[in-house]
């Protein structure tokens, strides 16, 4: 991404690098919601709507 955003990992992760998780940046322009491998911060993105983002969270609360 161009645009500097603040990521964090979920209260749930381990503190180790090999620890299997995703990232979350929830403001910011652009798309509402991006999501990126902890591991592979500068790789590939996904971009949720505030909408699909909402829905994906509540499925899995």
């Amino acid at each position: 991404m161009s645009h500097r955003r603040s990521w964090r990992k979920s209260s749930y992760s381990g503190p180790e690098h090999d620890s299997a998780c995703v990232e979350v940046s929830l403001s910011g322009s652009g798309p509402d919601a991006l999501v990126r491998d902890s591991k592979a911060t500068r790789g590939e993105v996904l971009a949720f709507s505030r909408g699909a983002w909402l829905a994906f969270v509540e499925s899995v609360a």
